[in-house]
């Protein structure tokens, strides 16, 4: 009987993860989600059987408090690589990466599908409770939708790699004789002038622009005249987390993120029509997954233009698109998150702004603190007191003392505060998760 034993790459990552593992709780954050879902596809990647999807892998490191880009993280990246290719190696190894490509096709179509039904549902949703049911279950669709577009690229890129590495083997090219003693590369020749193309000369045939930003020419654009573009405001934070590769925070981008003046309203409506414009396009071509990064785009702008945006989109009947742009907005940096919901309030956004907020509770303790205090810092007191009441709504005990811990003075009584204005029980259980953390009497 032939024995199959695991690549050495192979074994070194599961012996990595399963340490990772070791310092999470398997009934709590994303480990409980995956743990609980498919708890044998777990195992089986543990054991080194299966190579655990690369999105699962971030948000372990998220659930262990390690950076995106810390050292950690780093060598997590390095392990994975190594034992991913290792393992596509193996017999009938691209057959497998094509079939779970197509699975997780499947379940990005489907997910989208189902997040288009969620967003109609709850656009005619009457009730406060139903609503709040549907946000829930949408955001959960939506992870699900991410996830799945995340591994349909990973899956492609590793099936692409493994084909090469196959049409290499099976078409070996030899060196010359004289370049075996000769592996470096060759010196580098000045390229040779060309002349100028006379004048008659046919041009070259153009190629039609590609991206979110040209969505709105026709394939036949290359035989009219030149149009002009409509260009997002650039510049900001962007979007962060497992399904944008883990992108970190930068040293700007974790503290206050408010512009210095407000956004012009007639540039502002300018914007907002160009970017709904250009959604409308893509959306009528069925090239959803462009229309997602316009609006990702759309977060790199000035927040002040937000509102302006928000309206636009809703006069437009693509509200569910906003819905979709303040969920992306919940994954900002501390800073960022912080101005955002503040232009909402100050632009007559309540709800948006409460929105944003209850979805941005999910993030790690620390970051939150960070984002009360730049609420704080420009005066946003009643939108960090909605902060700090949807976090002690949803999150642990335990978790709400954590943050107290990163200023006890100033958080203490703004949690507590928060903790009363949810429920007596609650008031009573925190008090009990400070008494434990000796921060009672801070």
């Amino acid at each position: 009987m032939t024995v199959y034993q695991l690549p050495v790459e192979v074994t070194a990552f599961a012996r990595w993860l399963t340490e990772l593992a070791g310092r999470l709780r398997p009934d709590a954050g994303w480990y409980g989600v995956f743990a609980a879902r498919d708890p044998e596809g777990l195992r089986a990647c543990f054991d080194g059987a299966e190579i655990l999807p690369w999105d699962v892998v971030e948000s372990l490191l998220q659930d262990a408090g390690e950076p995106a880009d810390g050292p950690l993280a780093d060598r997590a990246r390095a392990l994975y690589a190594a034992a991913a290719a290792a393992h596509d190696r193996r017999p009938g190894g691209a057959g497998a990466l094509a079939e779970r490509r197509d699975l997780m096709e499947r379940e990005r179509r489907y997910a989208e599908s189902r997040a288009r039904e969620l967003g109609e549902r709850l656009r005619a949703a009457t009730g406060e409770a139903e609503a709040a049911g549907l946000e829930s279950d949408l955001a959960w669709i939506r992870d699900d939708h991410a996830r799945a577009a995340a591994r349909v690229t990973e899956l492609t890129t590793r099936l692409g790699r493994v084909e090469g590495h196959a049409r290499a083997e099976q078409v070996p090219v030899a060196a010359p004789a004289w370049a075996q003693d000769h592996a470096e590369a060759p010196a580098r020749t000045p390229a040779p002038v060309r002349s100028p193309a006379p004048a008659a000369a046919a041009r070259p045939a153009k190629t039609r622009p590609r991206g979110a930003r040209y969505a709105w020419l026709e394939e036949s654009a290359e035989e009219r005249a030149p149009v002009a573009v409509p260009v997002l405001p650039t510049g900001g934070a962007a979007p962060r987390g497992a399904r944008f590769g883990g992108g970190g925070d930068s040293a700007e981008a974790a503290g206050p993120a408010r512009v210095a003046e407000a956004a012009d309203p007639a540039e502002a409506a300018r914007a907002a029509a160009n970017a709904v414009y250009a959604l409308q396009r893509l959306r009528a071509q069925g090239r959803s997954g462009e229309a997602h990064v316009l609006l990702c785009e759309a977060l790199n702008g000035p927040p002040d233009r937000l509102p302006a945006l928000a309206a636009e989109l809703h006069r437009a009947g693509l509200g569910a698109d906003w819905s979709t742009l303040l969920w992306e907005a919940a994954s900002l940096p501390p800073g960022r998150l912080a101005a955002v919901a503040g232009v909402l309030a100050d632009g007559g956004r309540a709800a948006d702004c409460d929105q944003l907020l209850r979805q941005g509770v999910a993030r790690p303790v620390e970051e939150l603190a960070g984002a009360c205090a730049a609420l704080h810092a420009e005066d946003h007191h009643r939108e960090a007191h909605a902060l700090l009441t949807a976090f002690v709504r949803v999150r642990a005990p335990e978790d709400a003392a954590r943050l107290a811990g990163a200023d006890p003075r100033g958080l203490v009584p703004q949690l507590l505060d928060a903790a009363r204005a949810v429920s007596d029980a609650r008031e009573r259980d925190l008090l009990h998760a400070l008494r434990v953390a000796g921060l009672a009497g801070a």
